[in-house]
């Protein structure tokens, strides 16, 4: 028995090996691609009989696969994964299709199947690593020269017998000089026949006889007379096997005139519709054909199902035959995949076995296939190695044989053979729904190249010739319950991180703990989340002496985002995710966005009454009223106060202003508006930095929604913002310039409020789950407190609405939305904002208005109900987290923006978190939640 390490050296070659195609089909254009019937990747079903596919084990399987594809829930129908990816096309075809193809080295494609609705073969080459080459369907060949003599105006025959005969020569002449020239032509690496559908696979060897040709010509004479119609499809048994037969004859011939080996020549066997006789599909009856043309390789295609065994001895007994195991990949189920692939091995020697996705029309079928093939070689082979029937080496020699040199060598493609450690730049990550291999699922092969170095080096020397003497470094991020993770890495090892455009890895299982590390169902420690620091976000640790307490030393924090093992952003990561849709915002609509916060919190005396009890906390004044500064607090306060403000401008945030709150010991601190990216980094450091200077002077900084059950309003975290455009040089405009500047503004008005009023009221509900994450945050959520009222509603300047819109005469335009605590992750938060004002704009673009929710001026808890509704007020905001959750787990649309599986897992992440705090005696819920935020 082999030890399992070695056996994950087997899986990881499996999983990364590059592909070559061997047989596939182009996809369809753009407008086919959302119409044709997506019911027929898994299957060869037509007519009636698709209707009870829903019910196949490889439909099944693979709509569950596609779910992970596109990033639906697990529990999404036929018609959510349909809608989905509808979705997906609509915003990003090209995006879908090189994920589907990623791992693909080179495609060897027959391009005959339907010219008129589908890319050309050279299309696809952005996509794979290696050029696409073309395998000519002969048929089709034919079917175009006889459509070229028939429709040729300066051509005329006759349709009586004599005329038949002009045009059989001609038509013989015509096809043996087409293909003579695509032997020679060097994009075609190989031909294919589908005489299997058309008369089946029994082809008359003797094609020259005198009488196969009486038959040819006698079929060829029916053939002018559907031909005359416009009916181009050739099925007349002696003309088919004429077509077959010349191309062999041809092929053998070149090989004396070259001095080359033969190029092969693909047959279609077995798996097909209804069109094709099952007994005449059998590989079985090509052996007459092998044995007359031995120096003309013979690709037996589709794994021959049902007639694998047979295929199998045919490549095992003849030097020319081979056995491609396509298609029952994805159209059989998993055990029947298994039993081909086992069948396959049974005789045929792994040299003679060649892998191909059949992949056509959808980018799906080729994700499938290689999927599900990959898991499927994968079980074979480690049972083989772990049942002593091969070796290692000799698995990973047969794994690399199938999925790439054989191919490479059969068709002399005269590809590098040293592509086995290395797959396409183009790849994309292992799995793009999350990096880490859940158990049962195969990841998408991912490159093993070394990357660009992702980091700016400039930027880290500038920085450290700008603050010498750093001695650490501190890798943070905020997880699902905004507790910010930190690394700390001596300068020395930070450098050579850098240097080296290396990440280092966190186990993936992080995504689903708790603030003290208690697991949740989310949590899956197999795999690894890649953290990579972003350099432009580093900002010096503020460090002052404090009695008591060696001085720390020198060190400046930089903030992460999570990659996969490809460097792509993770889907799962909060900053990826903000970042993703403020760049779609700009990328669709030409709209950045300018962001303000405000960050209240209140400074507490801590006080341990012995060693193992939990602190207590206390307020620091009870004299305390909003933007008071009495004599007192001037003399014990404002040193602290002052020492803030000095350390935020020295890291490069200067307040605009700062002042005391209305709860007991509360201040508020108004940060620059920055762009988004730019506003959420110091928005971070800033708080970091509060946090610090307090306990320098010996307080606790909080952001607890309510520290105190009698003290205020308690602590929001409010956010500003403005949807920018980029600024246009005004044209001179002899006449109408004021109309023509007033157009524009409503036209700017009409943007804003599509994203606010449309956009982010409107799935302000379920916002909530995110600004507003704890049990605590809802006592917040009240009337009359200036805390942002209780209704689903906006105003200018009222601050008894969630949303406020602050006008131009005040200092905007500008919207503030108020119901967002400071213990949220804002990466979420912002997020989830630009994903609802993104739906907002979608429906101004298809103009679905809906009801219009009016600019409220009124406190809306003092409207009657009729009143109320004047407005379009009609919804309270959740009452509690447990109603906010199921708000979000409801708004599909959010959801589809966000990544549904991060909204899933989320929502689960929280749930566990509340019943964690659940289980506390109130007070020590309330130590606890302000000992951490």
């Amino acid at each position: 028995m082999i030890m399992g390490d070695s056996l994950n050296e087997l899986r990881s070659v499996i999983q990364t090996c590059p592909v070559i195609d061997n047989h596939a089909h182009n996809l369809l254009v753009p407008d086919k691609l959302q119409t044709h019937e997506f019911t027929t990747i898994t299957t060869e079903a037509q007519g009636h009989a698709l209707e009870d596919v829903f019910t196949s084990l490889p439909h099944i399987r693979a709509a569950n696969q596609l779910k992970e594809l596109y990033g639906c829930d697990k529990v999404a129908d036929w018609n959510s994964i349909l809608a989905k990816r509808a979705q997906i096309l609509g915003e990003d075809t090209a995006a879908l299709i090189k994920k589907c193809l990623s791992g693909i080295h080179t495609i060897l494609m027959d391009d005959g199947l339907d010219t008129s609705n589908t890319h050309p073969y050279h299309f696809h080459d952005q996509f794979t690593t290696g050029k696409t080459r073309r395998i000519v369907r002969i048929e089709t060949e034919a079917e175009n020269v006889m459509k070229g003599l028939m429709e040729n105006p300066h051509r005329k025959f006759s349709t009586d017998s004599v005329g038949k005969d002009a045009l059989w020569v001609e038509f013989a002449r015509e096809y043996e000089q087409r293909i003579k020239q695509l032997i020679h032509d060097q994009e075609v690496v190989g031909f294919k026949s589908v005489v299997c559908y058309r008369t089946g696979l029994d082809v008359e060897p003797e094609h020259l006889s005198e009488s196969a040709l009486a038959v040819a010509v006698d079929d060829f004479h029916l053939y002018v007379d559907g031909a005359a119609h416009g009916k181009y499809r050739i099925e007349h048994k002696g003309l088919n096997d004429f077509l077959v037969g010349g191309v062999l004859q041809l092929l053998t011939s070149a090989i004396s005139e070259t001095g080359t080996s033969s190029k092969p020549v693909q047959f279609h066997t077995g798996l097909g519709d209804s069109d094709m006789n099952l007994i005449r599909s059998n590989p079985a009856h090509l052996q007459p054909l092998i044995e007359k043309y031995p120096h003309v390789p013979f690709v037996i295609l589709h794994s021959s199902y049902p007639y694998t065994r047979e295929a199998g001895y045919l490549a095992t007994v003849f030097s020319n035959a081979y056995l491609d195991i396509g298609e029952v990949f994805p159209m059989l189920s998993r055990d029947g995949q298994l039993s081909v692939l086992r069948q396959a091995l049974e005789l045929t020697p792994t040299s003679k076995l060649l892998w191909s996705t059949d992949g056509h029309f959808f980018p799906e079928t080729y994700w499938l296939s290689n999927q599900q093939f990959r898991h499927a070689l994968e079980q074979v082979l480690t049972g083989y190695v772990a049942d002593g029937d091969l070796s290692l080496t000799q698995a990973v020699d047969a794994s690399k044989a199938i999925m790439y040199r054989n191919s490479n060598k059969l068709y002399k493609l005269e590809l590098p053979d040293d592509q086995f450690d290395v797959l396409a730049s183009k790849s994309l990550s292992e799995k793009e729904a999350y990096p880490a291999r859940t158990r049962g699922a195969i990841p998408i092969s991912t490159p093993n190249i070394k990357p660009s170095n992702p980091y700016d080096l400039e930027l880290l020397e500038k920085y450290q010739s700008e603050h010498q003497g750093l001695e650490y470094i501190f890798i943070s991020w905020l997880d699902y319950t905004s507790t910010t993770r930190t690394r700390m890495f001596p300068i020395s090892a930070f450098q050579a991180l850098v240097q080296s455009g290396k990440r280092f890895t966190i186990s993936n299982g992080t995504i689903g703990i708790l603030a003290n590390d208690a697991l949740t169902p989310v949590c899956d420690t197999t795999g690894v989340i890649h953290v990579e620091p972003d350099l432009s976000t580093l900002c010096r640790n503020h460090v002052t002496p404090r009695r008591n307490y060696a001085t720390p030393p020198p060190s400046a924090t930089v903030l992460a985002s999570w990659r996969d093992a490809s460097g792509n952003p993770h889907p799962a990561c909060p900053r990826s995710t903000c970042e993703r849709l403020v760049a779609r915002l700009a990328q669709k609509h030409n709209l950045s966005l300018t962001l303000g916060f405000e960050i209240e919190v209140v400074f507490l005396n801590r006080s341990a009454p012995s060693l193992f009890a939990p602190d207590q906390f206390e307020t620091t004044a009870n004299t305390h009223a909003w933007s008071t500064q009495s004599a007192h607090a001037l003399a014990t306060t404002f040193p602290h106060l002052h020492a803030t403000a000095a350390a935020l401008a020295a890291a490069g945030i200067p307040l605009a202003q700062f002042h005391a709150e209305s709860g007991l010991g509360q201040f508020e601190f108004v940060l620059p508006p920055r762009p988004a990216r730019d506003a959420l980094a110091t928005l971070l450091h800033a708080r970091a930095i509060i946090a610090t200077v307090a306990e320098q002077h010996g307080l606790h900084a909080t952001l607890h929604p309510l520290p105190f059950a009698a003290g205020g309003c308690g602590n929001g975290a409010h956010v500003h913002a403005s949807l920018v455009a980029p600024e246009t040089q005004p044209q001179p405009q002899p006449q109408g310039q004021e109309q023509q500047e007033q157009q524009q503004q409503e036209q700017r008005d009409v943007v804003e409020h599509a994203f606010w009023t449309r956009g982010v009221l409107r799935h302000l509900r379920a916002i909530c789950a995110f600004a507003l994450p704890l049990e605590e945050s809802y006592a917040r959520v009240a009337d009359d407190t200036w805390s942002g009222g209780a209704w689903v509603a906006w105003g200018t300047q009222n601050r008894e609405v969630p949303l406020r819109r602050i006008p131009v005469e005040d200092g905007g335009p500008r919207w503030e939305v108020r119901c967002v605590d400071g213990v949220a992750n804002m990466w979420f938060v912002v997020a989830a904002i630009v994903a609802a004002g993104l739906l907002g704009l979608e429906k101004l673009e298809s103009e679905e208005a809906g009801e219009e929710v009016k600019d409220c001026l009124p406190n809306p808890s003092k409207l009657s109900p009729e009143q109320r509704a004047e407005y379009g007020i009609h919804d309270h905001l959740p009452q509690d987290l447990e109603m906010s959750l199921g708000v979000l787990e409801q708004d599909t649309e959010l959801a589809s923006l966000l990544g549904e599986k991060l909204v899933k897992d989320y929502i689960a992440v929280k749930r566990a978190e509340r019943e964690m705090l659940g289980e506390m005696e109130n007070d020590e819920r309330r130590i606890w939640l302000i000992g951490r935020y």
